[in-house]
């Protein structure tokens, strides 16, 4: 690697929307998401069973006669 081209890399602290932070290598010094795994509703399971039908769906019901 050329000297003196490169940002310094550091320890970064995260913190996110929920308030959970850890800490993760980056260029900033601080990292601020609205979602993290604490939070998200993947990592969670608390996902949202979404009854609402897609494009395909609504297609078929207004033409369907």
């Amino acid at each position: 690697m050329k000297e003196k081209i490169h940002p310094a890399y550091n320890v970064a602290t995260v913190v996110c929307g929920c308030g959970n932070t850890f800490t993760t290598g980056s260029i900033k010094k601080e990292l601020r998401v609205d979602v993290c795994s604490k939070c998200h509703p993947f990592f969670t399971g608390q996902q949202r069973n979404i009854t609402a039908g897609g494009r395909i769906e609504k297609f078929n019901k207004r033409y369907s006669k």
